[in-house]
């Protein structure tokens, strides 16, 4: 997707979120920036296995996920 299909589609989803609030999305992703801007929760998986779970700011800053996504060795 181009950067701007990518904003679109956040903006829909941010959206379609707005006006269900019981609705549950799922969403695979591995750009970070769409996962901080559309979730309230994330759940973050290494090789199947869950390694991380909680709000976006929490999740990024554990030692797994950054070791295993965000380059952090």
């Amino acid at each position: 997707m181009t950067h701007d299909e990518t904003t679109e589609l956040m903006d829909d989803i941010l959206l379609v979120r707005t006006q269900n609030k019981n609705l549950t999305i799922i969403i695979v992703e591995h750009e970070m920036g769409v996962i901080e801007r559309i979730t309230d929760r994330c759940v973050v998986l290494n090789f199947g296995r869950k390694i991380a779970e909680g709000p976006y700011r929490a999740v990024a800053a554990d030692a797994q996920v950054q070791e295993a996504y965000l380059g952090v060795a």
